[in-house]
């Protein structure tokens, strides 16, 4: 894409109203922009980055044998009354009438709908088992959102849900949707830990959550550096692990997934039952699985960026390479860099080039602050020696290539150097 028809909105100066560093440089890179308390609207760059996060969830996904479907935001009370928790949660779920004048609510999570339709759709221990996910809008109306996009009203989420025969299926799905968490947060460049948590309002016997280390983090954890327990201090109260009684650390954390056993919490009273091989009549056995993108893309920025602005990992920014001509008067800066830009798009490289009629300066700062991984530099000294640059968002490293190896040394570079593949 051209710097000058893409809507970029760059900030010098730091909002009043940005509280974390994710918050502050998501607002200043042209990532977001706030409507109201809680509510965000997503412009091309942070969209772009939402979409790459989710397109590395749907892998992963994909890979453990899920499919994807689709639920509606509105839902019709009954179903979250006949679980109980249309009167256990208070005010945080939003509640309206249909011009019916029936019960209604905005999904905070799908559990009801899911094994609503669960229930109308197994009938045996053959269809069983099935996982199902979808990437959907929730509603929560949060007393006090804060921090950007880290706490908000309106957010997606990928919410799975695994239905099995008995425990067994169950934990095999489990243990399947961890090993797909812990794949796909490492291909998004995250340092993050599985800890033991409470499954407070889904309720269940069983809960994990994943958590970002970061001081912009509203949980404490609890680790131990001998044996690797990790849990929420909400959890677990104690000073020493209760596994090999070592003294516990205690770091803030940002929540970015959970995952949780349900059992026969919802398939009991909803009626999600399936016949034995007997023919006995049995509750399915369900978990439920969720994962926040844009928790991520906050979180990344909080573990990955500097004085000048956010370091995104490769396999979730806008972009993979930015390329700067420095003077965009000059005809051969110009054309050097079109014709670079032109053959990268067509290697399948997500490519920014900067094309405006700007100083140096500015075109550095910017580059900088959206923190595209690569920076491609072209003009001044070194293109009249016959290089171009190319510079690492991370290290600040700068290689010079020949004009003649262009192209294939920034295929080299992407490949061997790109830190965040390794």
């Amino acid at each position: 894409m051209r710097f000058s028809r893409t809507f970029i909105p760059t900030l010098r100066e730091t909002p009043a109203e940005a509280e974390a560093i994710s918050h502050i440089l998501m607002l200043r890179g042209g990532y977001v922009r706030q409507l109201a308390s809680g509510l965000y609207i997503y412009l091309p760059l942070g969209w772009k980055v939402l979409n790459r996060i989710n397109k590395i969830i749907k892998e992963e996904m994909d890979a453990i044998g899920a499919q994807e479907i689709s639920m509606p935001v509105l839902h019709p009370a009954e179903l979250w009354q006949e679980t109980g928790r249309w009167f256990e949660i208070k005010e945080e779920m939003f509640r309206l009438k249909d011009r019916g004048n029936r019960d209604m609510c905005l999904g905070m999570t799908h559990e009801e709908i899911i094994t609503w339709l669960a229930s109308k759709e197994f009938r045996s221990y053959r269809d069983l088992p099935q996982v199902w996910y979808q990437l959907q809008t929730k509603m929560r109306d949060e007393a006090r959102p804060k921090s950007g996009v880290l706490r908000t009203r309106e957010f997606l989420m990928k919410d799975s849900y695994s239905f099995d025969r008995d425990d067994a299926g169950l934990e095999e799905n489990y243990k399947k949707h961890t090993e797909a968490y812990h794949r796909l947060l490492q291909r998004c460049g995250l340092k993050f830990y599985q800890v033991e948590s409470d499954p407070g309002m889904m309720g269940g016997r069983g809960a994990h959550e994943f958590m970002a280390t970061s001081p912009a983090g509203e949980d404490r954890i609890v680790l131990c550096a001998q044996c690797g327990y990790a849990a929420n201090t909400e959890f677990e109260k104690g000073i020493e692990c209760p596994k090999c009684n070592t003294t516990l650390r205690v770091e803030r954390a940002i929540e970015i997934g959970n995952i949780f056993k349900l059992g026969t919490k919802y398939s009991v009273p909803l009626k999600a039952f399936y016949l034995d091989e007997s023919g006995k009549e049995k509750p399915i056995v369900m978990g439920s699985y969720g994962l926040g993108p844009a928790r991520i893309a906050a979180a990344a920025i909080e573990q990955s960026h500097d004085k000048d602005g956010i370091i995104w990992a490769r396999s979730i920014a806008p972009f993979d390479v930015e390329i700067i001509p420095l003077n965009i008067e000059d005809r051969d800066v110009l054309n050097l860099a079109d014709t670079l830009y032109k053959d990268l798009k067509a290697a399948g490289i997500e490519v920014l080039i900067d094309d405006r009629d700007e100083r140096p300066g500015i075109k550095f700062k910017d580059a900088d602050l959206i923190g595209i991984p690569w920076q491609v530099i072209v003009g001044g000294r070194s293109l009249k020696e016959g290089f171009v640059e190319i510079k690492s968002r991370k290290t600040k490293q700068i290689e010079r290539l020949h004009i003649s190896d262009i192209k294939t040394g920034i295929f080299r570079i992407l490949v061997e150097k790109d830190i965040f593949n390794h």
